[in-house]
């Protein structure tokens, strides 16, 4: 399994990265929203909703949310909706503490998964477009907060692994240790200093930006908790199997998801 993941990381990473680096904000803003778009027709099943046409109906609502956002563009509202991401991932935090919480195949608990699908994934689609068009150096900033995800999900995997002894949150993710957190700050952390330091930042600004890795990568692990919270009440093992070794995008974007209001909400705290 190590080695079909690593094989499609390696297909799909280069794929991104050009993305980022080469693609116009405008061009970048549609492709993510097609990813993101993809990841909510996956999480409409994990909320419960197994109809095809109900679930059309909401990607198209999402589809038309993001429209309206990039309207809005420039204004007041895309620092709303950062913030509005921020809060919502502080309170997930609690609803991780309740794992039944929702678990009953309700209609009520239906609905309730489909409005926190939105809570998801708008506010992390305006976070990523916003740091891609942040500045002239938007593209590497994009690029920065992606690598310390992906480091950060590499140093847990791996930290995990060798040290892993305390269960982070046996009931909703059992391979998920307490060492695994501590390898993911720890390489986010470098991705950060040394990322950083060839984006210009040094001073105050870098060790801020250090401190903001670390609370991205708590965020991640939220989110990724969340995502296993939501298969565990769906009684699957992966949200689609889009990647081989991977599953589906839901459970490739789920760190990704929670990470981008953070990193992004703390850049616009930083200046950077």
């Amino acid at each position: 399994m190590l080695l079909q993941r690593t094989l499609t990381a390696l297909l799909l990473a280069p794929l991104v990265i050009l993305l980022i680096l080469l693609a116009p904000t405008g061009v970048f803003a549609g492709i993510v929203a097609i990813a993101f778009l993809a990841a909510m027709w996956e999480w409409t099943r994990l909320s419960g909703l197994k109809d095809t046409f109900p679930r059309t109906v909401l990607l198209v609502l999402t589809a038309v949310v993001f429209a309206l956002c990039w309207m809005a563009r420039g204004g007041i509202a895309w620092p709303i909706l950062i913030g509005v991401g921020v809060s919502w991932w502080l309170v997930v935090c609690q609803w991780l503490r309740h794992f039944a919480f929702g678990a009953a195949p309700t209609r009520e608990n239906h609905l309730m998964k489909l409005g926190a699908g939105f809570l998801v994934i708008v506010p992390a689609w305006v976070a990523v477009v916003t740091i891609h068009g942040s500045s002239a150096k938007g593209n590497w900033w994009t690029l920065l907060a992606l690598f310390i995800v992906w480091a950060a999900d590499i140093g847990a995997y791996f930290s995990g692994r060798q040290f892993g002894r305390r269960k982070l949150a046996p009931t909703i993710s059992p391979g998920k240790t307490w060492a695994g957190v501590y390898g993911a700050f720890v390489a986010g952390a470098i991705v950060a200093g040394v990322g950083g330091m060839l984006l210009g930042v040094s001073g105050g600004k870098l060790i801020g930006l250090l401190v903001l890795s670390v609370f991205a990568v708590i965020a991640s692990v939220v989110g990724d908790l969340l995502e296993s919270l939501m298969k565990r009440h769906a009684a699957v093992k992966d949200s689609g199997n889009l990647f081989p070794g991977h599953g589906g995008l839901l459970d490739r974007l789920d760190s990704v998801f929670a990470a981008m209001p953070v990193f992004a909400a703390g850049m616009l705290l930083l200046g950077l």
